[in-house]
């Protein structure tokens, strides 16, 4: 028998054995039951549009509004020091700080007067020749009018000429005997001192540095997006936004109030930022236990900006990325993009993405998938305010 010749047969054969065989003892799947997954437990807040003050937060440096350099008007040798001349001294508008030693000026004054009285006797004399002249003019009968040299009208005026030169000279010398003192031109403090007792010093000589301590100014940057949510006024101050000033050392805080006096002319081109100006009064808010604000110290402040009705407020809590959050919509979770207009350190002013009623998830979450299961549970705000609500309808 030539089994070649049957072998295509007996392999078809053997296969379709093995097919009827494998499915006879095919495995069974056993059926498993769906476990229920639990639902995710969020607190949640009812977004509701309220009025919201916006609030600039911005910082700045202690700047005197006036500030200048004490300098002597005369040259010489400084022979009294007011105690007030140290670095930190406060003064008085007027107080004598300096004194340079007046001999030589009052030398000068002597000499002044002198050249004035002779000034006079000259002119008088001058007086009395234009009268002679005058009457010898006509005692002689001439026809004709005398000339004004024939009069000495011309060496009488200039004898009062010189009266007027030698009384201005006396008032010079009277004046510098009075630089000599040097008072100080407002109520102030000095801030650094260049000279001492015992020192010559020259004309125009710097000799402290003082600044003014009535007023105080900071400038304060704000930056572009900040600009559509404060009312800078160009020219009348009368209602510029008011500034809160925040002195920290340590733990401890004071405040200062402020207001806003100016805007420079244009946005700094490095930082692109524009700087505004806010001036204290640190004269009409001192007491015992204020601490004087410092020149050249760093300081927060916080700017009144626009109030915005209907404004749409969330923490910065709920905020994922900086552009989507979760909603809980028939206790299903729902992812949302949000665009924010504003923010600040603990909020953030919406201008799309919710509405009023939503519920806003406070319970930070993961990666979750828009349409988990959710089970909320109201914020403690929000229980206190329907407790309160209940009560008040009870009554």
């Amino acid at each position: 028998m030539n089994i070649r010749k049957y072998s295509p047969l007996i392999v078809i054969v053997l296969t379709v054995v093995v097919i009827q065989l494998i499915g006879h003892f095919k495995p069974e799947a056993k059926k498993q039951s769906v476990k229920k997954v639990p639902a995710i437990s969020v607190e949640t807040v009812v977004i509701q549009p309220r009025q919201y003050q916006i609030i600039l937060e911005s910082f700045g440096k202690i700047e005197p509004r006036i500030r200048g350099v004490l300098s002597s008007q005369v040259s010489g040798q400084i022979i009294a020091v007011s105690p007030e001349f140290r670095e930190g001294g406060f003064f008085e508008e007027g107080a004598l700080l300096l004194t340079i030693d007046p001999r030589d000026y009052n030398v000068q004054v002597e000499i002044a007067e002198a050249e004035l009285a002779e000034m006079r006797v000259g002119y008088e004399e001058q007086q009395a020749l234009a009268e002679q002249a005058k009457k010898d003019w006509d005692d002689l009968g001439r026809k004709g009018k005398a000339s004004a040299f024939a009069l000495r009208k011309p060496q009488l005026e200039a004898a009062r000429l010189k009266i007027d030169s030698a009384r201005a000279k006396l008032k010079q010398a009277r004046l510098a005997v009075e630089r000599t003192k040097i008072k100080a031109p407002y109520r102030g403090r000095l801030l650094s001192k260049n000279v001492d007792i015992g020192d010559l010093v020259a004309t125009t000589a710097k000799l402290a540095e003082i600044y003014a301590i009535d007023l105080l100014e900071i400038r304060l940057p704000l930056k572009n997006s900040e600009l559509a949510f404060i009312d800078l006024p160009e020219r009348d101050m009368a209602s510029s936004p008011r500034v809160t000033i925040e002195n920290s050392l340590g733990a401890d805080s004071q405040y200062w109030d402020a207001t806003v006096v100016r805007t420079a002319g244009a946005i700094d081109e490095m930082s692109q930022q524009l700087y505004v100006t806010a001036q204290i009064n640190q004269e009409s808010e001192s007491g015992e236990s204020r601490r004087p604000l410092k020149i050249g110290q760093f300081v927060n402040a916080r700017i009144e900006g626009r109030t915005i009705d209907k404004a749409m407020v969330i923490p910065n809590s709920t905020i994922y990325q900086g552009s989507y959050l979760y909603l809980v919509k028939d206790s299903l979770l729902q992812r949302k993009e949000i665009e924010i207009a504003w923010q600040n350190r603990d909020e953030a002013l919406i201008s799309s993405g919710i509405k009023a009623g939503d519920q806003l998830v406070l319970t930070p979450l993961g990666q979750v998938s828009s349409g988990t299961r959710v089970k909320m549970v109201n914020s403690e705000k929000q229980r206190a305010a329907t407790d309160n609500s209940n009560k008040r309808s009870a009554r």
